[in-house]
């Protein structure tokens, strides 16, 4: 299916964003406005500290309706999801070390909500497509490099279980009601309209900020760590294509990036396109060591052979264009 193909998909369409103020969300929205014919809805709770943003839309929040509710709320839930075509179901806790201090808080957001989702659409919208995202962490330390869709699940954190027991909710409601599901599980994801302001919700975003402000780069250990990445338009791309083929439905695939680099690499590359910053190595913090699981990183085979995406932004390039977006927008994010 070429690009053009299944933006076509989506023209004349209603879509529903849940979690659509945050980071991949608000990047969804944009390319969808730029589809054009796309009525799109966005629902998010502005939680503190999860990434909703309402700055990440401010320059098309007049061509989309924006609700600001808890997705775990029925009443809400059953009003927006009747008629919509498609979900792109992003709403979730995404912090690891926070899973593991507020268990019950992830427990609501990425299990109780997910199910009240689903019950919304079984009973007011059993036509609906769902993509869900999900995340890689769900294999825990790896058994064998790179990870696909067949290795052995084994989730190091509260997080890493709660998302897992989602995708079964999502693929459970696929085969025994007929809702078409389909679930993305990603990698480290980076891009304009990241939350930038703590550190809880993974390296990336906390690097990228110290490089601008020049701050010392900290890495647990030497950084030796191994990891892939993408830029969030590829990211997009890839629920787009989940979103517009029936192959998906019923499916899990991995995302994955076709660059493997060491945090301590990353870092550099950050410290040479700023020209900012340098690299501090610390010990690794105790309440870190226990879900830190050493190189990782996934392939993208089954995604690419039965949906044709992969990754096209080089890393050089996604920084460059992430750091840039950031330098303009400074007040925004820093917060």
């Amino acid at each position: 299916m070429t690009s053009s193909n299944y933006f076509n998909e989506y023209k004349g369409r209603s879509i529903l964003i849940t979690g659509g103020l945050g980071f991949i969300g608000s990047n969804l929205a944009h390319r969808l406005i730029q589809i054009g014919d796309v009525e799109v809805t966005i629902i998010d709770g502005l939680l503190p500290g999860q990434g909703g943003n309402r700055f990440n839309i401010h320059n098309i929040e007049d061509r989309v309706r924006l609700l600001i509710a808890d997705i775990n709320s029925d009443y809400v839930v059953n009003h927006l999801v009747g008629g919509v075509d498609y979900i792109f179901n992003l709403a979730s806790s995404v912090s690891h070390l926070d899973s593991m201090l507020y268990p019950h808080q992830d427990l609501q957001s990425n299990c109780a909500a997910q199910l009240t989702l689903l019950e919304a659409c079984r009973h007011s919208n059993p036509q609906v497509k769902i993509i869900y995202t999900s995340t890689r962490q769900v294999y825990g330390r790896p058994v064998y490099l790179p990870l696909d869709e067949r290795h052995p699940l084994s989730p190091p954190d509260i997080n890493g279980i709660n998302k897992l027991t989602a995708e079964y909710y999502h693929l459970l409601y696929h085969r025994v009601y007929g809702i078409r599901t389909a679930c993305l599980r990603l990698t480290n994801t980076y891009g304009p309209r990241q939350l930038l302001h703590h550190n809880r919700q993974g390296f990336i975003p906390w690097f990228i900020r110290q490089a601008i402000d020049g701050e010392a780069i900290e890495l647990f250990g030497e950084g030796k760590q191994r990891r892939d990445m993408n830029f969030v338009d590829d990211v997009v791309d890839a629920l787009l294509l989940a979103g517009a083929s029936k192959d998906a439905e019923g499916e899990i695939f991995n995302l994955g990036g076709s660059e493997i680099i060491s945090v301590s690499e990353f870092a550099q590359k950050l410290i040479s396109l700023t020209e900012r910053g340098q690299v501090h190595n610390i010990p690794f913090p105790p309440e870190n060591q226990p879900i830190d699981i050493g190189n990782v990183y996934s392939s993208y085979q089954k995604i690419e052979s039965m949906l044709g995406w992969q990754p096209q932004t080089s890393i050089h390039k996604g920084l460059s264009d992430t750091i840039n977006f950031y330098q303009k927008n400074r007040a925004h994010y820093w917060k």
